[in-house]
């Protein structure tokens, strides 16, 4: 994997993550060790998922080096707060068998949905909490997932530290292009979750046009939809949990789609939006709770 986003402070990252936000990984390392000897080096987990000790265990195992392998976590709405942000990063370390994480995000702004009233300044005593993981060396860089223009705008008034990506659902047909553009003013790069969510049915809108994209280029429609998140600037954060899809979605640096084509894509009708809603949909989950 030899192609970078930079991000706003200079260093770099792989154009394509793996993500680990499946039970499949959740106490089986083997296959995140798959993902490294196929060439992953960006790997997303959260405390949400209980896939840290499973990729922490796999890094280990793999013999890399730790310093070749970019790591992502999270911390979930009931680990928000000054002091449970302090002790989540602690678990979350330990499950991962590290001394540092290279990017600790926030993962929900909101804890209730529309109800919660106290969100912004929740958020900023998370983020300040966070800023001083970044002190102590325990945390590289920070950022944010599921967070829209408002609730990225309440950081970015209220930080030391910047964030260095925000994480959305985004794919052909759900691009929230309000947020990825707000991203883009401020320095942050998007990165897509699901980034494969529409090439699940074939029947829904746009599918005709990502399967001409994929005759005419001999590729796949999951191919020609990660290629057209990386020419749009997002990172694509895909999963796999086989060998050969792990391969696939990495073989997406041979071919660039023209200008017109990802304006076509980019011009999709809204579809397979998955209806999590930062504002008013709270995930039913709690964070992992062992030690």
């Amino acid at each position: 994997m030899n192609d970078f986003f930079t991000l706003s402070d200079g260093s770099q990252i792989p154009k394509i993550g793996f993500g680990t936000f499946n039970d499949a990984f959740a106490d089986n390392k083997t296959s995140i060790i798959q993902a490294i000897e196929c060439g992953y080096r960006f790997f997303d987990t959260a405390s949400l998922y209980e896939t840290e000790r499973s990729l922490g265990n796999a890094v280990k195992e793999s013999g890399i080096a730790r310093n070749e392998v970019f790591i992502e976590t999270k911390l979930w709405i009931d680990e928000m707060g000054a002091e449970n942000a302090r002790i989540a990063v602690e678990k979350s370390l330990k499950r991962l068998q590290t001394d540092y994480i290279d990017i600790y995000m926030i993962h929900w702004p909101r804890q209730s949905g529309a109800d919660d009233e106290k969100w912004k300044e929740l958020d900023i005593e998370t983020w300040h909490a966070m800023e001083d993981m970044v002190k102590q060396g325990i945390v590289k860089k920070l950022g944010l997932s599921n967070f829209l223009p408002h609730h990225l705008k309440n950081i970015l008034d209220n930080c030391t530290i910047r964030p260095v990506a925000d994480q959305l659902e985004l794919h052909p047909g759900h691009l929230q292009e309000a947020a990825v553009n707000c991203c883009k003013a401020n320095g942050v790069l998007p990165m897509a979750w699901s980034p494969l969510s529409h090439g699940k049915d074939n029947d829904r809108a746009g599918a005709g046009m990502l399967a001409k994209l994929a005759e005419k280029y001999g590729k796949s429609i999951q191919q020609i939809s990660l290629r057209f998140l990386i020419q749009k600037g997002i990172m694509p954060i895909p999963k796999a949990s086989s060998a050969a899809h792990m391969r696939s979605n990495l073989e997406v640096f041979d071919f660039e789609l023209t200008e017109d084509e990802v304006s076509i894509l980019t011009s999709m009708p809204q579809t397979a939006w998955l209806g999590e809603h930062p504002d008013f949909a709270i995930p039913d989950r709690k964070s992992n709770p062992d030690n």
